[in-house]
């Protein structure tokens, strides 16, 4: 600043008392129209949102539970959220730390809140987007497959370097050995150098003998590294810059061990009740599962898997037993139960989807209470497009329609970063070919008129925040992009896709709804609770045409079918957990400042 400026300066500073005069005065009358004004005008936007008619019919009860949680998100974004936490954050560069920060360095953290415990308690409704493989809890389902008498574990190639261990192919069998799951590494017939070159590609060894033998840490270090082998590490998931195809080529190599694992009737009875626990022990209580039917099914035994169909069909009977099962408990009480959207690889050629597809008919036929739908999956990005896929599709509906059943679309489209790509263009098809709901719909957010059009057709986008973000479409929840869609009045509910897979360890919905209740100022827990009002509306709990599914989503009464009974079985869940929160918490959060969003 020049002298001559400096001195100005000071002239200017001596007359402040007389230039403060001058500028009005937040009491004004002018200014305080300006603030009607710019309030109104936000109002007037918030009447667009999703969510809007729900947060106008919260009973008293719930609008004070909701301002309770409101005033706790605010305190815990000064308190928890702090300069100590981020010091103790093991990363290769210091990371600023933000409510909704990365999935993977939030986690533990997230967990020690009170805002976790309320939204653990949260009455979730239905979880519409979950892969079968990826819902079992890794831990247990490795520990179950030790204790099983005759399981073995077999490979490709001797896992010997680090470029193996981290790729090889490796899958699990049972195998009709005399107390297989007892022997040593020592035993002459384990054949378990699994990990030296000596090992017989392809040949099966003990399971409890290899994980035995694991030349860094036994056991233990078996253990770990299964676990790396089966899920995106937290290292992985940080690793933005390698790019959506570096990530997903290790999501896929996942599922085979895992559906080598699974599908050993043993131990898939035992998932399945394991996961119905888990999710209502989560506020889950149905739930819409994926799996694609590209797997080797075994019974009890039985060291040959069953013929293709049958073990299909084999695996659909006994998934919808055990959910029975698992209801006629007294842990299960409540659970409405589950169903499957039949999906299929969407790079396969045509003659093999077609043959799936056909598959997907009979078990409809064999056990019609239990498919609910179609759906194509894989990475978009690499896969046949649903315009490609358009032949097929138009002869699967009309095959339907011969055969008399009900086989909807439930489409995955738009979970890509693409903007007029023909990736990006899977939205246009979905929503044409009539899908009922859409699976992520990530760029969708870029797309005005397919926006009216699925709101029109009353289309629920099923919502994977943290699925996204590991799979590298965002960096964070933050910069998401499922708040333009709730702005816009788009239809939502929030899904965990592959929890076990991608980091939240167990059912994952509660990380779901904690990230997007901190992080987006806008949804709030009366947000929330219309997501998840918005599952249970959107649930198949049986077979409906195409006009009573539409009709009953736009009039809201859903007559006297099972979707209309467990709406209001939610509704009031929803309103003791909000006497819940209002008891709990109330004096707790009479004291936290409420900040910006501790509106009710």
């Amino acid at each position: 600043m020049s002298s001559i400026a400096h001195e100005d300066a000071q002239s200017d500073g001596d007359d402040w008392d007389e230039i403060e005069e001058g500028v009005p005065q937040m009491t004004d009358p002018f200014m305080q129209k300006y603030i009607q004004g710019r309030d109104a005008l936000i109002s007037q936007e918030k009447k667009l949102r999703s969510d809007n008619a729900f947060r106008q019919s919260l009973s008293p009860a719930a609008a004070e539970a909701c301002a309770i949680v409101s005033r706790i998100r605010a305190e815990e974004r000064r308190t928890v959220w702090t300069g100590a936490f981020e010091e103790s954050l093991i990363t290769q560069e210091k990371a600023d730390v933000f409510p909704g920060m990365m999935f993977t360095l939030a986690k533990d953290r997230m967990q020690q809140t009170r805002l976790w415990k309320i939204v653990e308690k949260l009455p979730k409704g239905s979880l519409l987007h979950a892969h079968l493989c990826a819902m079992i809890e890794l831990d247990w389902l490795f520990e179950l497959a030790l204790s099983i008498d005759g399981m073995c574990i077999s490979s490709m190639t001797p896992l010997t370097s680090k470029a193996d261990l981290e790729m090889g192919e490796v899958a699990f069998q049972f195998a009709k050995t005399t107390n297989a799951n007892t022997r040593t590494a020592g035993d002459p017939d384990t054949n378990a150098a699994i990990w030296t070159s000596d090992y017989t590609p392809g040949t099966l060894v003990p399971l409890v003998a290899a994980a035995d033998s694991f030349p860094d840490g036994g056991r233990a270090g078996f253990l770990s590294w299964l676990k790396d082998r089966c899920t995106i590490t937290a290292e992985e998931s940080l690793k933005h810059h390698h790019g959506l195809n570096a990530i997903w080529r290790k999501f896929i190599s996942t599922f085979a061990i895992l559906k080598s694992l699974l599908f050993y009737e043993p131990i898939f009875r035992q998932a399945i009740r394991k996961m119905c626990h888990q999710l209502l022990s989560d506020g889950v209580r149905w739930v819409d599962l994926r799996e694609v039917f590209m797997f080797e099914y075994r019974k009890e035994g039985s060291e040959a898997p069953l013929e293709e169909f049958e073990g299909y069909a084999e695996m659909i009977r006994v998934m919808g037993e055990e959910v029975e099962k698992f209801k006629a408990t007294e842990e299960g009480k409540g659970f409405w139960g589950a169903r499957m959207i039949w999906t299929t690889l969407r790079h396969l050629d045509r003659r093999s989807v077609i043959e799936n597809m056909n598959y997907c008919i009979e078990a409809k036929l064999m056990y019609p209470e239990l498919i609910a739908g179609y759906d194509l999956v894989g990475q978009e990005d690499m896969g046949r497009t649903l315009k490609d896929l358009t032949p097929e599709l138009f002869w699967f509906r009309k095959s339907c329609a011969e055969e008399g059943v009900e086989i909807p679309f439930f489409f995955h489209a738009g979970e890509c970063l693409g903007d007029g790509s023909e990736t990006d263009h899977n939205l246009f098809d979905a929503i044409l070919l009539g899908t009922r709901r859409l699976g992520h719909a990530y760029s969708l957010y870029k797309h005005p008129l397919l926006i009216d059009m699925v709101k029109e057709k009353k289309i629920l986008v099923e919502s994977c925040p943290i699925s996204n973000e590991v799979l590298r479409l965002t960096g964070s929840i933050c910069s998401h992009t499922l708040p333009a869609l709730l702005a816009r009045g788009v239809p939502a509910s929030l899904c965990n896709d592959d929890p076990a897979i991608l980091g939240q360890g167990t059912s994952g919905t509660t990380h779901e709804f904690w990230q997007c209740l901190q992080a987006w100022d806008n949804l709030g827990l009366e947000g929330l609770a219309a997501l998840a009002e918005n599952s249970v509306r959107w649930s198949p709990f049986e077979d409906e045409s195409a006009a009573d599914w539409v009709k009953g989503i736009k009039d809201g009464t859903f007559g006297k079918g099972l979707r209309a009974a467990r709406l209001k079985e939610w509704n009031i869940e929803w309103e003791r957990f909000c006497q819940w929160v209002v008891e709990e918490y109330g004096d707790d959060a009479e004291g936290a400042e409420g900040g910006d969003d501790a509106e009710a």
